[in-house]
């Protein structure tokens, strides 16, 4: 436990060294032709029945798709893997194939269901887990005093995003010092699929350990912030039935609207095109009882 970084930190920038090492994994695995769906820490794409991941790991990919038998094995829904092998690529690029999920993009998400899948992921032992596993507060963008850097050019902004960093200082500490549980990472409505026979949770390469509130911060402010549906946090912690405390829920919940901030901010300084989410987000921060709902971007 406690590596330096998650199994996969971001894709390369260079899309076509993305697209080269999914043409070559597809020729050598005998796949259609792959289609770029996204590029996000890792490249996704479609190759007929399959799912290929790219992307540069900091273990052997092996260590994915183990888990992911492990944990569909204990009955959690995950993205089950389509080969046993992967590729390695110049560049340090792992391509991984999965099996094709087919999901209702407009389907309602059982998230009390999805509680239920967190709960078993946090009772499994950290300890006999043979995958990347830092402490959830040591994530790169996690790292937020650098990331007020990117506020430094708005005193106003700096100020605000400070006092909040440093009111919730404590819990890092406190969770370190704690007991540990395993943790997805990143539970949120955009990690969650409906398929014909329920959710499937996915993109797991964020796994580490840290407090089991770590695992519900992001959904405790998805309604307020984000725009979801009333509920969706209420369900997902009947289903998951943690204990959780209060002020530490309070504190992460905060701190990972302050990162989505920075990021925001300092993504703003280099495209102009993302200026206006960054003031909608900053509009919150100044206390706007009209301040509008966060957009994904």
């Amino acid at each position: 436990m406690f590596e330096a970084a998650p199994l996969v930190v971001e894709a390369p920038s260079d899309v076509t060294t993305l697209v080269d090492a999914a043409e070559r994994a597809c020729a050598a695995w005998g796949l259609p032709a792959p289609a770029l769906v996204r590029v996000g820490s890792n490249g996704v794409f479609t190759a007929g029945d399959v799912i290929l991941r790219v992307g540069v790991a900091t273990a052997p990919m092996g260590v994915a798709l183990a888990f992911a038998e492990r944990v569909s094995a204990l009955g959690v829904r995950a993205a089950r893997p389509a080969r046993r092998d992967w590729l390695e690529f110049p560049g340090n690029l792992s391509v991984t194939a999965w099996q094709r999920i087919d999901f209702d993009a407009g389907a309602a998400v059982d998230w009390e269901r999805v509680g239920a899948m967190i709960q078993v992921v946090h009772s499994i032992d950290p300890g006999t887990v043979d995958h990347p596993l830092p402490f959830c507060g040591d994530f790169p963008w996690w790292d937020l005093g650098r990331l007020l850097g990117a506020a430094s050019h708005d005193p106003d902004a700096h100020r605000l995003l400070t006092e909040v960093v440093e009111r919730h200082r404590w819990w890092y500490a406190s969770a370190r010092g704690g007991a540990l549980t395993l943790c997805h990472g990143d539970v949120h409505p955009g990690n969650v699929l409906v398929a014909t026979d329920g959710p499937v949770l996915i993109d797991w390469d964020l796994l580490c350990v840290g407090p089991p509130e770590f695992d519900h911060a992001a959904l405790a402010t998805q309604t307020e912030r984000w725009g979801g549906a009333p509920g969706i946090y209420e369900a997902f912690a009947t289903g998951c039935g943690d204990f959780i405390d209060p002020a530490m829920l309070d504190a992460i919940s905060e701190l990972r609207l302050v990162a989505a901030t920075l990021m925001r901010l300092r993504r703003a300084q280099s495209d102009p095109a993302a200026a206006p989410e960054a003031e909608r987000r900053m509009r919150y921060w100044h206390g706007d009882p009209a301040a509008p709902v966060w957009q994904a971007q």
